[in-house]
């Protein structure tokens, strides 16, 4: 029996956009993306993806599944996860989807996992680049009932189990998990290969698998905000700068030790 893997992504506006670019809506509570701000893959997703592709190049029957939930989706995008070497791809697309919190993210995602599934091995990116909440893997973990791995940056399966080397700021772990199981993974795991030729012109041919809320049983109820957004907007920085200057390095030196004790900061 082939392993099922499904990956998680999502559509984000390029991260590699200058901030400034960007801008608040305060009273519609939303960030305004610039005009022509090509959108990409979320990196960690690719990660993710990458992460499932070395499932399937380790041996064996694997079939890995895309799954992304949204609206406005562009398949040039989207589909690289397919020219990577990806299977199939599951699109949840609805304009009702273009303001979900990370609670009716995890719901929808889940819903669709359920519809589509039984799967092994359930792979996310470690968090998203447009808000950076990495709520939605573990919030989908809980609807599911399903363990939790995190910042993973090797995985291994065998036997209806899998091995994860976690990621630490000063080593790795190693966890063992039953499968099913959700598992976030990290850029330590490496580059995430480039799409080929042959594999774009494969993903070109291949239509994705297109849900709606409502034929996953989903109701407005189910994708109501859990977040509160009380208020969005940029913080704005008024802070003053005093240059200390001496006659040497030394004298500058010392008439900064006595300013900053002047403001009982030393």
């Amino acid at each position: 029996m082939a392993i099922r893997v499904v990956v998680c992504v999502k559509q984000v506006p390029d991260p590699d956009t200058p901030a400034s670019a960007f801008s608040v809506d305060e009273a519609a509570k939303v960030v305004v993306t610039p005009p022509g701000t090509p959108p990409v893959v979320n990196g960690f997703d690719l990660h993710a993806t990458e992460a499932a592709l070395r499932v399937k190049d380790a041996g064996g029957d694997v079939e890995i599944t895309v799954l992304a939930v949204g609206s406005d989706f562009v398949m040039d995008v989207v589909k690289r996860p397919l020219s990577m070497g990806a299977d199939e791809l599951v699109l949840v697309d609805d304009p009702s989807l273009a303001g979900l919190d990370a609670s009716g993210t995890a719901r929808v995602l889940a819903a669709a996992i359920e519809k589509q599934g039984p799967f092994d091995l359930i792979l996310c990116g470690r968090q998203a680049s447009d808000w950076d909440n990495a709520h939605v893997p573990l919030g989908l973990a809980e609807i599911l009932n399903l363990p939790c791995i995190t910042f993973a940056r090797k995985i291994d399966m065998s036997d209806g189990s899998v091995r994860v080397e976690r990621a630490l700021t000063d080593g790795y772990q190693v966890v063992e998990a039953p499968t099913p199981c959700v598992i976030t993974v990290t850029n330590e795991l490496g580059e995430a290969r480039y799409p080929t030729l042959r594999g774009i012109m494969a993903a070109t041919r291949k239509a994705p698998t297109n849900l709606t809320p409502s034929e996953l049983g989903l109701n407005s109820d189910d994708l109501a905000p859990a977040l509160d957004l009380e208020r969005l907007f940029v913080p704005e920085s008024d802070r003053n700068v005093e240059v200390i200057e001496g006659d040497d390095e030394e004298d500058a030196g010392r008439r900064l030790a006595l300013r900053l004790r002047e403001e009982n900061l030393i």
